[in-house]
């Protein structure tokens, strides 16, 4: 069977659960290879071989973190050119897509962002399902040319844990002139929530215009399920959440396990940043807001009431 290239998704060797998604679809495609660059190897892994990585590239130097995404796409161009696996798969992140955007365009490739699912077609290639025109679309595409690169969205899989243990190579690598025109002078993580990653979550409640601007019910819901908190574009432009959590078209695409709409009309705008969730649940005093076309369970009902009902209802459940 060929490799099948896997970008490790991950912060100072701490794996986002995005790599043990990409790395369960890998497994449907060929042996999965894990690519990891930069430091932090040891504590990712565990990771990587409990969910399948047969063999791992480890690309420790200080180049690859030292200068913007080029010097990634320039190590992934020189394995594809060496092992030629049966695709490359990435996380759809802004700098996974650009990392997959130069290694198409370095090896010659067809490139698919944002896919929802991967399959094996069965005769060695690769088939994969995308949302186009604000989710109006569910596409099925394929690579016709070159090796596939594929920028996968989180959540597009559930991970699943495999008994094994990766073979480490060591990659040598020295960046080009070109890779080095852009150096990262500093950089801040952001100050954490306790709350997952809106666009990693496996479950996301989020609040609209309904809320009024309170969102202490969505929160202590969220909370209860372990779950992101996002907000609606007239959320976040009434100043009642950050921009940061914002769901839609102009904001951030999530696709988790469940997500919860409170208080959110489902304008289209909204709805092209969620609909790929695989269930939707929506709790709103109007039955005909147009969110409850696109729902699996509907509520119609004041969140403020329904809310912590079933935040006590999920408590009781812990207990």
């Amino acid at each position: 069977m060929a490799e099948v290239l896997v970008l490790v998704d991950h912060v100072d060797g701490t794996c986002r659960k995005t790599t043990s998604e990409l790395l369960t679809i890998a497994r449907r495609l060929g042996e999965p290879s894990a690519v990891f660059v930069g430091a932090g190897y040891d504590t990712a892994a565990p990771t990587l071989a409990a969910f399948g990585a047969e063999k791992v590239y480890r690309a420790d130097s200080d180049a690859l973190t030292a200068y913007l995404v080029v010097p990634q796409a320039e190590l992934l161009a020189q394995l594809v050119e060496r092992v030629q696996p049966a695709a490359v798969l990435i996380a759809s992140s802004a700098e996974g897509k650009e990392v997959a955007a130069r290694l198409a365009v370095k090896v010659g490739s067809g490139l698919i962002t944002d896919a929802v699912d991967v399959q094996s077609d069965g005769n060695g290639g690769v088939v994969t399902t995308q949302t186009a025109f604000a989710g109006g679309y569910t596409v099925r595409a394929t690579v016709t040319k070159g090796v596939p690169v594929i920028a996968v969205k989180p959540n597009s899989a559930p991970p699943e844990q495999v008994s094994g243990a990766a073979a480490v190579e060591a990659v040598d690598y020295t960046p080009s002139a070109l890779a080095q025109g852009a150096r990262i002078a500093a950089s801040t993580p952001r100050a954490r929530t306790g709350r997952p990653e809106l666009t990693e979550a496996a479950i996301v409640v989020s609040g609209g215009r309904g809320t009024g601007g309170d969102f202490s019910k969505v929160e202590a819901f969220a909370d209860s399920l372990g779950a992101a908190v996002g907000a609606s574009r007239a959320a976040v432009d009434a100043g009642w959440y950050p921009h940061t959590s914002q769901v839609g078209q102009t904001g951030k695409q999530v696709s988790p396990q469940l997500y919860v709409a409170c208080g959110i009309s489902g304008a289209i705008q909204h709805r092209a940043g969620m609909q790929t969730s695989k269930t939707i649940v929506a709790i709103n005093k109007d039955d005909e807001a147009p969110i409850f076309e696109l729902v699996d369970f509907g509520v119609v009902g004041d969140l403020f009431a329904v809310l912590p009902a079933a935040t006590d209802a999920v408590q009781a459940s812990k207990g």
